[in-house]
């Protein structure tokens, strides 16, 4: 039922009853229960601070795109006191608490302070700024919550130089302290330094680019790093080409590739559920859904994969995920959702087109990943849509851990609010759909008032 059902009914018994209409609900009202009926997704809870450079290398025009980006990954966030707490750290020479954690328990608030902030335009003590944000912007008093299992502390940090002061030993402290440290360098940025403070793996947690200008293009990674669909549920099938043309050597790779993307799943018996096929010139499966369901198991299994080499029977490959690996018999569970991530690294010997679509039909939202020899039609035509965020392809095994790095599995239904690079516009068009209910409702409170009227 939608949040408007129970007012309808509610109407139409008055109606009948001649009595007083009560007060019409308000947005804020309406907002909440959509919110319930909705299941609205939210940012797991967390303390996050930004640890910004305004050194003089930094130009005020860049200083004002990095504003931007840190508005733009706010309103992304759940923001609220019992959600995410956010506090900003403004470094030069000279370090300044511009936001604590304690200040703003409001999305609109939080993004007014930070286009408030102005560059300090000296030095680059990043080191000093590290070191300042364990101390104090992760200190209770300054509104960061005691260490719990269930809340994050994480630092992001963006800087564009090399840093004038050590900064290895106090990262290290502050990952120590149980904070994880993101690092973003832009322009003539040391990667060194970056690789020094950033948390492992280093490449979920060092990001670069080129100038300031196209920072705000990592704004929907970090709005993913932070959501949590609650209570969503997946199965995902690996469908791994072993073929002969990929070799032992980059078999091994492909095997530490899978095992870098199921660090990044919620791998347990209520949530997500791994299975992996491997093909060649036959299918094989090597374990089906819900035989791990923790992480090192899943992993451990991964690892014990034998290579097959032969033949590369893709469209095979997909007619065996669609009609055996999501069936109920080998685990698949009915009502979640079900995604299929297919790798290969040349082109099919059999007709793929039918079986890929049957996939998509199916309800499978299907990954393509190809390297070196992969056909990109190929890639695409497996791909579900748009294709851009669903296939990836490069040129070596060597640099898979780019694409694992890249690719998110999105385990929320289209329309669901928890996909989090539409977060926000999902949130706009429910205030939209609400505030044309609330005029539609207060219409139809006068007319029955005049009703009522005319009946007394």
């Amino acid at each position: 039922m939608t949040p408007a059902a129970p007012v309808v009914l509610l109407l139409l018994g008055l109606m009948g009853a001649h009595a007083t209409l009560p007060a019409v609900p308000s947005l804020a009202e309406l907002r909440t229960a959509a919110a319930m009926a909705a299941g609205l997704c939210k940012t797991r809870p967390t303390d996050l601070v930004f640890i910004v450079d305004s050194s003089r290398s930094v130009r005020p025009s860049e200083f004002e795109q990095v504003k931007v980006f840190l508005a733009k990954v706010i309103e992304g966030l759940d923001v609220g006191p019992n959600a995410t707490r956010v506090g900003v750290v403004n470094y030069a020479s000279r370090v300044k608490n511009e936001v604590s954690l304690k200040t703003y328990r409001t999305k609109a608030g939080l993004v007014k302070a930070v286009t408030k902030i102005e560059p300090l335009s000296t030095g680059t003590m990043t080191g000093l700024a590290i070191q300042f944000a364990l101390n104090v912007a992760f200190s209770e008093s300054e509104g960061a919550r005691v260490k719990s299992p269930d809340i994050s502390k994480v630092a992001i940090i963006v800087t564009d130089g090399r840093p004038q002061d050590n900064v290895k030993e106090v990262a290290q402290r502050a990952r120590d302290a149980g904070i994880e440290l993101f690092s973003i360098g832009v322009g003539r940025v040391d990667m060194n330094t970056l690789r020094q403070m950033a948390s492992e793996p280093l490449d979920d947690h060092v990001d670069y680019v080129e100038s300031y200008s196209v920072i705000e293009k990592l704004t929907k990674k970090f709005q993913e790093a932070f959501c949590a669909c609650s209570g969503a549920a997946t199965d995902v099938v690996f469908v791994i080409d072993g073929s002969k043309s990929v070799r032992p050597e980059n078999f091994e790779l492909v095997k530490k590739w899978i095992n870098q993307i199921v660090d990044k799943l919620d791998v347990s018996e209520a949530k997500t559920h791994v299975g992996l096929v491997q093909y060649s010139s036959s299918v094989k499966q090597e374990f089906p859904l819900g035989r791990f369901n923790n992480k090192k198991d899943l992993k451990d299994a991964v690892k014990k994969m034998a290579y097959m080499e032969r033949g590369t029977m893709t469209g095979q490959a997909l007619r065996y995920l669609s009609d055996h690996s999501f069936n109920p018999s080998q685990g698949s569970r009915p009502g979640v959702a079900k995604v299929g991530i297919v790798f290969t690294d040349g082109r099919s010997q059999d007709y793929i087109g039918d079986a890929a679509k049957k996939a998509k039909e199916n309800g499978l939202k299907m990954y393509a990943v190809g390297v070196g020899n992969a056909v990109e039609d190929e890639l695409k035509e497996i791909a579900s849509e748009p294709t851009g965020e669903h296939y990836f392809y490069t040129a070596d095994f060597k640099t898979m851990t780019q694409i694992a790095k890249k690719l998110q599995i999105n385990i929320c239904k289209e329309e669901d609010p928890c996909e989090c690079d539409s977060l926000v516009k999902f949130q706009k068009k429910v205030e939209e759909a609400l505030q044309a209910l609330t005029k539609k409702l207060e219409s139809v409170s006068k007319r029955i008032a005049a009703l009522e009227s005319k009946i007394v």
